[in-house]
């Protein structure tokens, strides 16, 4: 295994440093500003429009779609240090070069699995940054943490398919740009296999019967840029069956395969999140003063530090170990690793952005550092993609099952 990242990849970051220095970074505050004049919170700030038509001017456009046909062909490793690059401003950079969550994983869902009419009428307006998605999976009233817990009914009559449920934190449904929904619905809910009951169907936002009833705070954020977590409802709501992903019952695999690059790409920011935590802890450390002596002077600040550095190398080997086994034996092959990172970097990185807060004081958990949302962020994505629980179960069976 090489981690020495190579040409094109050093080029790239390169180019994305310098982007994040000279547009990403003197953008926030701006952004922060132009919302509150915004007549409607979910409204795109004008700077995050300016930001995108750079970063594509730039060539940092869809980064993280291997496929070279829509996107930048890069391989999973190569993506992992560009991420985290972005992940130091995880409201503005992703959105900024097309990498946001949820529409990464749309777009993968799109460009692996829809047909070519489903690719000309979504995939390509999304590729273009022209409209927003949403994926609707998790519900209020069961464990979506067991996708097959699911209750939202997706049924056919004739040439349409008719989904009725409930969905909640689904992101980006806020957003005004947010066009369509990839729902995943039972089409046979008394199927034996419980995993071939879901299927997947593209709803577009305008649809008679949706309705987005609210937007979902988390800790006391309502995340506008990422366009929100919405509360939505199906009510009868009938697309053609056209509209239907792959086949019936192939909805449990379908979204398997978007959550694995979905949750590498979180770890990968989230290894930024933590980059920004230190830099913004140590600049702190050398401009404050306490019982005479610089904070930076204080032991307790030196563990903190260097136990924040040491985690943050050991992730990012971990990390990077995953992408290659991605790229080189595939996400099945790489599944232990995905959930070994899936559950080691949120808890690790929540840990650390904790202490970055704590020698802020009171600024650590004010609106004037970016501290207490990156907590928020890193803190929800030990639920997120399915929460550690579920990830430490089905890794401690596989290790087991050696013995057995």
């Amino acid at each position: 295994m090489d981690f020495a990242y190579d040409a094109r990849t050093e080029e790239l970051r390169g180019r994305l440093l310098a982007f994040m220095d000279e547009y990403v970074y003197p953008a926030e505050q701006v952004a922060h500003e132009q919302r509150a004049r915004l007549a409607s919170p979910w409204e795109t700030p004008r700077v995050v429009e300016e930001l995108k038509a750079e970063a594509r001017r730039q060539g940092l456009w869809n980064l993280f779609l291997p496929d070279a046909e829509h996107g930048a062909g890069l391989t999973n490793l190569q993506y992992a240090p560009l991420a985290e690059i972005t992940g130091r401003s995880p409201q503005l950079a992703p959105t900024a070069t097309n990498c946001a969550a949820p529409d990464t994983g749309n777009m993968e869902v799109l460009a692996q699995f829809a047909d070519e009419a489903q690719k000309k009428q979504w995939l390509e307006p999304l590729l273009a940054g022209e409209i927003r998605s949403a994926f609707a999976m998790t519900e209020p009233d069961v464990a979506s943490s067991d996708a097959t817990n699911i209750t939202t009914h997706i049924e056919r009559e004739g040439d349409e398919y008719v989904v009725t449920g409930r969905k909640w934190y689904i992101s980006g449904a806020m957003n005004p740009d947010c066009r369509i929904f990839i729902v995943m619905g039972k089409t046979d809910p008394d199927g034996e296999d419980l995993r071939r009951q879901q299927s997947m169907v593209l709803v577009p936002r305008d649809t008679p019967g949706v309705t987005v009833d609210r937007a979902m705070q988390v800790f006391g954020y309502e995340d506008h840029y990422h366009g929100g977590h919405a509360e939505v409802t199906f009510d009868h709501a009938r697309v053609p069956v056209t509209h239907l992903i792959g086949e019936e019952g192939g909805g449990f695999a379908i979204a398997q395969a978007r959550l694995g690059p979905g949750r590498i790409h979180h770890c990968m920011r989230l290894i930024g999140m933590a980059e920004r935590a230190i830099e913004l802890m140590c600049r702190r450390a050398v401009s404050r003063n306490a019982f005479g002596k610089a904070l930076a002077q204080q032991g307790v600040v030196h563990n903190w530090i260097a136990d924040a550095r040491v985690t943050v190398e050991q992730l990012r080997l971990l990390v990077l170990k995953t992408a290659w086994l991605m790229d080189t034996v595939g996400n099945r092959g790489a599944h232990t690793e995905i959930q070994a990172i899936k559950i080691a970097t949120p808890r690790a990185v929540v840990d650390i952005i904790d202490r970055a807060i704590q020698l802020h004081g009171a600024g650590g958990v004010s609106q004037d550092f970016p501290l207490a949302e990156l907590y928020a962020g890193a803190r929800t994505l030990m639920i997120a993609d399915g929460p550690d629980e579920v990830h430490q179960r089905s890794l401690a069976r596989r290790e087991i099952k050696k013995y057995l």
